[in-house]
């Protein structure tokens, strides 16, 4: 079993969908939890919900300022960050791209990687001096896959795997470890808010068929925040039902 006995986690996107079941999911395996999103009722009712040492933070993670002191705040209220879950994003908008807008863009490039960008920025340094870490960030089929009508999407969740990557081969030599998690075609407000007919054609495509849970992938988030993945670093793991892993379209 997960055991996160004693560390602080903090994930962002907690409010629903799996950043709320990972909170859950950390929670259970004996972690300090910290939850970041924009809506200070969602949090606030999350936190009363998970009990024990749950602590949050409204912020935008779009904007810089706002995100850092959410991070600070994190610190304040539950102390060092030993695990950083960077899951919060947005889909974007579905056009093909010669109309796919510059707001459009730049929007869910700074929501997906940006906010990664700056996050990792600020809660590295502490965790590269005290020798441990794990930060984990939400990727998506889209970031080993080209998706039609979604250039925006794709390229963000691409890049967020590099820069996780980038960051693990970094950070290696001072015990910080840094993964993306792939999450498939999973049961989340996201999931909703794909058109009809792409959802369909996307669901045809899972060899297990099903969609996941959004406690599937929290389970997974877990273990690579925990100890027990001490020797996984620079990954992409998915939690797809073996979508990655087939030639079904």
């Amino acid at each position: 079993m997960t055991d996160l006995s004693g560390k602080h986690i903090v994930i962002t996107g907690a409010s629903t969908g799996i950043g709320r079941a990972a909170a859950t999911c950390c929670v259970a395996a004996g972690a300090r939890v910290t939850l970041i999103a924009r809506r200070a009722d969602l949090l606030a009712e999350a936190a009363r919900e998970l009990g024990g040492a749950t602590a949050f933070a409204a912020a935008d993670v779009a904007d810089k300022v706002g995100l850092f002191a959410a991070l600070d705040q994190a610190v304040a209220a539950n102390g060092a960050i030993d695990g950083l879950f960077l899951n919060a994003g947005i889909g974007g908008m579905f056009a093909p791209i010669e109309s796919y807008t510059d707001e459009a863009f730049d929007a869910v490039m700074t929501v997906n990687v940006r906010a990664v960008f700056w996050a990792i920025q600020h809660v590295l340094p502490a965790m590269k001096t005290r020798g441990s870490g794990a930060i984990l960030v939400t990727g998506s089929l889209a970031s080993e896959r080209g998706l039609p009508m979604n250039a925006g999407y794709v390229a963000s969740k691409h890049a967020v795997l590099g820069l996780a990557r980038a960051v693990a081969n970094e950070a290696a030599e001072f015990g910080v470890r840094c993964n993306c998690i792939l999450p498939g075609l999973i049961e989340t407000p996201m999931l909703d808010g794909l058109p009809p007919e792409a959802a369909s054609q996307m669901a045809k495509a899972v060899p297990q068929g099903r969609t996941g849970s959004a406690a599937e992938v929290a389970e997974v988030a877990a273990f690579l925040l925990s100890d027990a993945a001490s020797h996984v670093t620079a990954q992409a793991w998915a939690v797809d039902g073996g979508m990655l892993g087939t030639m079904r379209v």
